[in-house]
């Protein structure tokens, strides 16, 4: 099964840059949109053999998320069930046969990190809710989880090291969500690799120098490890400072 996640930072700008050539292109069994910065019927987005499921944020113009599947779930949920953390379109969760799929886009700390106390508190929300569904079958998280894990994971690790997505306790967090028993599947099967990122600063020209910083993952069950075929960040597909990235699993 191939699965997709994309931050198109506002899913109508994105479906003006060829989005719609790019999902069929990709041709995803699954396909998870973070940022999509849309209310209910700005956008009338519909594929031939997907269904999909969209969670809007309270805030016009602000967050949200989307999922494109062509295997019809068995139970979809908005959210993580804390109605603190519920408002900003941020989490649905689809309940498959053999697995939990969870699309995100975790709160970004901002500048001068005037939301990190706030995104502590989401972190630990957050691998609450997951370890919840982990304990019930495995789960494919995938998203804009807005940290760069190791100093590979960004271009320039020395001066970001206390800008946001970079801090030592977002990097701490993810850690701790990959001890409580989950895999990065790309560092799972590219420990070395070096200068592949999926976001790139609209400033300084920072996509076409190449520096950028890795903050979309898929990250799975640790028992789903041996079910990773592939892991692959397209970074020569535009419309959005992220490039899509993409898992596939022997499921």
């Amino acid at each position: 099964m191939r699965f997709i996640s994309w931050n198109v930072n506002g899913l109508r700008a994105c479906e003006g840059k060829g989005f719609s050539e790019i999902f069929q292109q990709l041709n995803a069994d699954f396909f998870c949109l973070q940022e999509t910065k849309m209310q209910a019927g700005q956008l009338d987005l519909q594929y031939e053999g997907y269904q999909s499921f969209w969670n809007y944020a309270e805030k016009k113009g602000y967050s949200g998320t989307a999922i494109f599947t062509k295997h019809t779930p068995l139970n979809v949920t908005y959210g993580i069930g804390i109605e603190e953390h519920d408002k900003e379109g941020r989490v649905i969760t689809l309940e498959m046969n053999d697995f939990y799929l969870v699309t995100v886009y975790t709160p970004n700390s901002q500048d001068g990190l005037k939301r990190l106390d706030y995104r502590m508190e989401w972190e630990d929300a957050f691998r609450v809710y997951i370890k919840s569904l982990d304990n019930n079958k495995p789960v494919i998280i995938c998203g804009d989880l807005n940290v760069a894990h190791k100093e590979i994971d960004l271009k320039n690790p020395k001066s970001n090291r206390k800008n946001a997505g970079f801090t030592d306790e977002e990097r701490e967090k993810f850690s701790t969500l990959l001890d409580a028993g989950f895999i990065d599947t790309f560092r799972h099967l590219y420990p070395e690799q070096t200068d592949i990122y999926s976001w790139w600063s609209y400033r300084f020209q920072a996509r076409a120098k190449n520096a950028g910083w890795r903050i979309d993952y898929f990250v799975v069950s640790e028992r789903l490890s041996c079910n990773i075929a592939e892991a692959k960040i397209h970074t020569d597909i535009y419309g959005s400072d992220h490039c899509p990235v993409e898992v596939e699993l022997n499921l």
